[in-house]
């Protein structure tokens, strides 16, 4: 886990805000799409407590004590 607690709900809000925000509103396929991937993308990263973004770039939130 490389995410604080306050990391993950925020993803997890924001993600399911985009997925609303996609399925509202009339826009192309493409963007539809894109929207709703990043928005599950957030949610499984903050349920998770793992983002693979940080891993890789060898950063994290959380603190290690």
């Amino acid at each position: 886990m490389n995410e604080t607690t306050t990391e993950r709900f925020i993803r997890i809000v924001m993600g399911g805000a985009i997925i609303l925000l996609a399925s509202y509103f009339r826009m192309p396929d493409l963007l539809f799409w894109a929207l709703i991937i990043l928005g599950v993308l957030l949610i499984l990263t903050g349920l998770s407590g793992f983002c693979p973004f940080y891993y890789f770039l060898k950063i994290g939130t959380k603190s290690k004590l």
